[in-house]
């Protein structure tokens, strides 16, 4: 009893709040809808218990369910670690290379940025992600992966299942004319009869049930590879969108330096150990990190620092090339922008062609930032904000941008 109590403290009993919000909901959903319906397929319409092969599938099945819930509460509930609140380096003289948070009161370690959803400032942060309700960071990243791993592979074997399910039960069903094609629900497909019979509820909900695990599949299978891509080269997303305008900070200025990441190990190997260990437990303490040789310790800092103070990098100017209606997986922007939408509460900005946009981070295929809504851009003037396609917009060109400076300044380079 004692060992049980402790267990169950009332902080584990208010991370249980995070499963009341529309992405755990759908998620789990999805889940259960796919699992259970797989199971029932498989056992009372076509690979029965009583079979070896039967009783093989239905433990994959269920350990496919397991493994795939596993991760996916280690991912919300684990959380991705946050920096303590009042943190400051032991050597009081690296705070000069770190940004200060007035939220948390504390500075950022490295890798580190401030969640306004979990208003707490997270140990190297990927992304905020409403299907776990939770950041996706340095404690359960590993999780995250697995789990967007775990859940195609699922998906494709229910996905057989329901195929050959309705294949089974519909092959003796069919009937042909020269217009028509006619499905005899009545007809038996198995001897013995099984116990409820193959009708055409029990069609619909396998159909309904395919179209989840395939739709399942592709969309989270593109995810984890986005999530393989960066962790082999130990970056994280917002880390991706500080290195572009890092190399857009050197080019517009035309200095002579170059930005080497100082996370990225040299080797896809060591870099994906940083993140998937034998115990599960990543690599460090979130606070400090092994960096490449010859790299600053606070490399990515003191660059966030530099882009932070130069307001044209802080944010990108672009001008929008093409209109978007601001849905959120467009089918007219190309199939991978289709596919790739970010997985996120933020919402999408309609536009216009010949609007300005002021972009602030960003994916492959997507960009974040401020449609202005005045013709001149300045602190404190009304504006959207949101996600947008990038093949929606161009950067605007550096001679442009210097002849229409954002604060009405000539830059000088």
């Amino acid at each position: 009893m004692g060992t049980f109590c402790s267990v169950i403290k009332f902080e584990n009993l208010q991370e249980l709040k995070r499963l009341c919000h529309w992405g755990p909901v759908i998620a789990l959903g999805v889940i259960a809808i796919c699992s259970t319906m797989a199971m029932i397929d498989s056992v009372l319409w076509y690979w029965p218990l009583h079979t070896t092969g039967g009783s093989v599938n239905f433990i994959m099945l269920i350990n496919w369910t397991v493994m795939i819930l596993y991760n996916y509460f280690n991912a919300m509930f684990v959380g991705p670690g946050f920096v303590p609140l009042g943190w400051k380096p032991e050597n009081s003289q690296d705070s000069m290379y770190l940004q200060y948070c007035k939220v948390c009161q504390a500075y950022k370690a490295p890798r580190s940025h401030h969640c306004r959803k979990c208003n707490r400032c997270v140990m190297k942060m990927d992304h905020h992600c409403p299907w776990i309700n939770n950041c996706c960071g340095y404690q359960n990243h590993a999780s995250f992966t697995l789990f967007l791993l775990l859940a195609p592979l699922g998906c494709i074997h229910a996905a057989f299942i329901f195929v050959m399910t309705m294949y089974t039960q519909l092959y003796n069903r069919l009937s042909f004319g020269w217009n028509t094609v006619k499905i005899d629900m009545s007809a038996a497909r198995r001897d013995p009869l099984p116990v409820l019979p193959f009708g055409l509820a029990a069609f619909a909900a396998t159909l309904f049930a395919l179209g989840l695990a395939l739709g399942t599949t592709i969309a989270v299978g593109m995810l984890f590879f986005t999530q393989m891509k960066i962790i082999l080269r130990n970056k994280t997303s917002i880390e991706s969108w500080i290195e572009e305008k890092a190399k857009d900070r050197i080019q517009y200025y035309q200095l002579d330096e170059v930005f080497v990441f100082p996370y990225d190990m040299g080797s896809q190997w060591k870099n994906f150990k940083q993140v998937f260990t034998w115990s599960g437990v990543p690599e460090g303490d979130g606070l400090e990190w092994p960096i490449r040789e010859g790299c600053h310790p606070y490399s990515l800092t003191i660059e966030q620092l530099k882009q932070k103070a130069d307001k044209r990098v802080r944010s990108v100017r672009y001008k929008v090339i093409e209109d978007y209606s601001g849905a959120c997986c467009p089918l007219n922007k190309g199939i991978k922008t289709f596919f790739t939408s970010p997985c996120t509460e933020e919402p999408r900005i309609r536009l216009q062609k010949g609007e300005f946009i002021l972009a602030t981070r960003g994916l492959r295929y997507w960009l974040y930032g401020d449609k202005i809504l005045d013709d001149s851009f300045v602190e404190g003037v009304s504006r959207i904000r949101g996600w947008f396609p990038r093949n929606c917009v161009e950067k605007c060109p550096c001679d442009a941008e210097t002849d229409q400076a954002p604060d009405g300044e000539k830059k000088n380079r």
